[in-house]
């Protein structure tokens, strides 16, 4: 039989069958994918092959792990020199920011915007929270938004409070399979009711001591909004490591720089501080933003990724 892995819960998973049934299964022996250090074999969103056990306790085996189309990708958080893989198979990704506690910093959303060009998955950044801006905030959104649709990512504010930009989150999300991601206590979970309210995902109060969002989603996980269009939600990432992309192809992960890096006076330009930069020079004029080079750096550098 095939199916689509709709949860997991570590050696455990839950798998949807072609008519929507669903069965807990297993994988038979250990998986390795082309040499990968993973800490998940398995992620919500494969396609795999499986059998049903005949031992009447209502599981089946997973013997088979379709090539995957895509993947986002993070350092695990549990084994060193591990990767995690958090979904597989997607059409977009929407990344869930704000702010206002807890305020997404550039580093994360450029480090996860990296991750999805790397494996050419299209990516929404969408201000969550937007009743709580002031007219300073409300002015720099505007910014921020003018910054990163000018190189190609659409970005939207909504409010889950007043239901601002619902209907148009709805109508992005219809006939896709999108994975909501994002730091803990952005309202990931608080976005999904809204959409579909049935699902009842739980919630929590930002924590006062440490203006963090406090872990509510705990293994990641699929839904059906109608036969066409599902929604992964995630745990709330508090920090995202880049995964398998060499320093000296960095570059072409940033939209802005891919289309000036024949530009460089040196063909291995490393952009950090080599005469004849076409990057540097392109910051040096204001068309490439500050805080998107900034950013390159801080992962060139290997520098603390929650930045």
């Amino acid at each position: 039989m095939k199916g689509v892995v709709v949860k997991s819960t570590g050696s455990w998973y839950l798998v949807r069958d072609a008519e929507g049934k669903l069965h807990r299964a297993r994988l038979r022996g250990k998986f390795k994918l082309k040499g990968m250090k993973v800490s998940n074999p398995l992620a919500v969103g494969d396609r795999v092959e499986f059998d049903v056990e005949t031992t009447g306790e209502d599981t089946a085996v997973i013997h088979k792990i379709e090539d995957r189309e895509n993947y986002i990708i993070r350092k695990s958080t549990h084994k060193a020199e591990h990767a995690h893989i958090i979904a597989a198979n997607l059409d977009q990704a929407l990344l869930i920011a704000t702010l206002v506690s807890p305020r997404t910093s550039f580093g994360f959303v450029d480090r996860f915007l990296v991750t999805a060009e790397a494996y050419g998955i299209p990516t929404v950044i969408v201000y969550n929270k937007t009743d709580l801006y002031d007219e300073d905030m409300q002015e720099y959104q505007r910014q921020i938004k003018y910054l990163y649709e000018r190189i190609g990512y659409k970005t939207m504010g909504v409010s889950a409070h007043s239901n601002q930009g619902i209907d148009e989150l709805r109508e992005l999300l219809h006939g896709k399979t999108t994975l909501f991601s994002g730091h803990s206590g952005v309202g990931k979970s608080t976005l999904i009711n809204l959409i579909v309210p049935d699902l009842d995902l739980k919630t929590s109060e930002i924590s006062g001591f440490s203006d963090k969002g406090v872990h509510t989603t705990t293994f990641a996980e699929m839904f059906e909004i109608d036969s066409e269009t599902f929604i992964i939600d995630t745990p709330g990432i508090k920090e995202l490591g880049i995964v398998d992309i060499p320093k000296k192809e960095l570059g072409h992960f940033f939209p802005e720089m891919r289309e000036r890096l024949n530009q460089c006076r040196f063909n291995d330009c490393t952009h950090f501080n080599e005469p004849g930069c076409a990057i540097i020079d392109a910051v040096r004029k204001n068309e490439i933003a500050l805080t998107r080079y900034e950013s390159y750096l801080s992962m060139l550098h290997g520098e603390d990724n929650r930045k």
